[in-house]
C-alpha cells in the first residue's frame, strides 16, 4: 500500500472511529452501573437531527451542540425512568427508544422543512470544522493529516478515555458506580442511592451520545440525513463487550472499526466499473463490509467476557 494512502487512511480513522467511541464510552458509563443500553443508537440520532436542525435555524453550531446534548440526555433520562423507576424491561426500553428517535427526526424534518427526513445543508460557519494544531505548516504529511486537521470534539473525545478510566477506577463516584453494577444490595446496604447513581450514568451516557450525534451532523457531514448513525450505536455496544467493559480496550476496538471502514472508503474512491449493477454490488459490499469485519473481529477474539453482574436486573429496594 502507498504510504500517502495509508496516512489518509489513518487520518480518516480518527475521524470516523470518534462517534462510535463516545457512544462506547456512553454504554460503558450506563453498563457499568447495571444499566443496558441498546439506545445508543437511537439517541445518536436524534442528537444529529437535534443539532443539524439548530444550526440550520440559529446559525450557531455550539448552540446545535447544547440542542443535541439536551435532546438525547431527555432520550436518556426516559431510559433510565422506564428501566430505574418502573423497573422495566431495559432491551424492550433501548428498542422503543431507536424507533421513537428514528420516526420523532422524520416527522419533525419532514413538518420543519419539507425535505424527507433531511435538513438543509449547513455552511462552513455552521458546522465544527477541523483545527490545525502548532507547526501544522512546518511538520510533515502525517502530522498535517493524522495528528492535526480534526475537529476539536476529536481530541476531546481521545481525552475521554484517560478520563474516564480515572473517574472509575481512581474516584469514589467510579468505585460506587461500578458497585452497583455488580452488587446493588450492597451500595444500597451502605446507605448510597442506587437510584441516584443509575440516573447520573444515564445522563452521562445521554451527554455523550449527544456530542456523537452532533459530531455527525456538523463536522463530519453537513446536515442531517434520514438513519445517518448507520448503526454506529450497535457497533458501540460490540466494541463494548470486546473491550470488556474497560475504557482503553474500547478505544482499541472503536480505531479498528474506524479503519476498516476508512480502508473502505479508500477502496470505494479507487474502484470503477463500467456495468452499473456490478457497480451497486460491489457498492453494497463495500459499505457493509466494515459492520461485518469488525463484528466477526470482534466476535473472534473477544474470549469470555463476563458483564456487570446486575447489568439489566432491575433493583428493588428492601423494606
Amino acid at each position: 500500500m502507498d504510504l500517502d494512502i495509508l496516512i489518509q487512511i489513518l487520518g480518516a480513522t480518527l475521524r470516523v472511529a470518534t462517534p462510535v467511541l463516545l457512544a462506547c464510552l456512553a454504554g460503558l458509563y450506563s453498563e457499568r452501573s447495571g444499566i443496558i443500553d441498546i439506545g445508543l443508537d437511537g439517541k445518536m440520532l436524534i442528537a444529529a437531527f437535534a443539532s443539524a436542525a439548530t444550526a440550520a435555524i440559529v446559525g450557531n453550531v455550539w448552540v446545535a451542540l447544547l440542542a443535541a446534548v439536551a435532546a438525547s440526555s431527555a432520550l436518556g433520562l426516559i431510559h433510565g425512568f422506564a428501566s430505574i423507576s418502573l423497573r422495566g424491561n431495559q432491551l424492550i426500553s433501548g428498542a422503543a427508544i431507536n424507533m421513537l428517535a428514528l420516526g420523532t427526526a422524520f416527522l419533525l424534518s419532514q413538518t420543519m422543512f419539507g425535505t424527507g427526513g433531511q435538513t438543509p445543508g449547513l455552511s462552513a460557519d455552521q458546522r465544527l470544522l477541523g483545527i490545525q494544531l502548532p507547526f501544522h505548516s512546518e511538520l510533515g504529511t502525517f502530522y498535517q493529516q493524522v495528528i492535526s486537521g480534526h475537529s476539536v470534539i476529536v481530541y476531546l473525545t481521545l481525552l475521554l478515555v484517560p478520563l474516564t478510566w480515572l473517574i472509575l477506577y481512581r474516584t469514589r463516584y467510579g468505585l460506587r458506580l461500578r458497585a452497583v453494577g455488580e452488587a446493588p444490595n450492597a451500595v444500597d446496604t451502605a446507605g448510597i442511592s442506587v437510584s441516584r447513581l443509575r440516573y447520573s450514568a444515564a445522563l452521562i451516557a445521554g451527554v455523550l451520545c449527544g456530542v456523537a450525534g452532533a459530531y455527525l451532523a456538523t463536522a463530519q457531514a453537513a446536515g442531517y440525513t434520514d438513519g445517518m448513525t448507520a448503526n454506529r450505536g450497535f457497533i458501540a455496544l460490540a466494541a463494548l463487550i470486546f473491550a470488556k467493559w474497560r475504557p482503553y480496550p474500547a478505544l482499541g476496538a472503536c480505531l479498528l472499526f474506524g479503519f476498516v471502514e476508512a480502508a473502505g472508503y479508500q477502496l470505494h474512491g479507487n474502484l470503477r466499473f463500467e456495468s452499473r449493477e456490478l457497480a451497486t454490488v460491489v457498492e453494497f459490499l463495500e459499505s457493509s463490509l466494515p459492520y461485518i469485519l469488525t463484528v466477526v473481529i470482534l466476535a473472534g477474539f473477544v474470549g469470555r467476557a463476563t458483564p456487570p453482574a446486575a447489568g439489566g436486573i432491575p433493583y428493588a429496594k428492601e423494606r
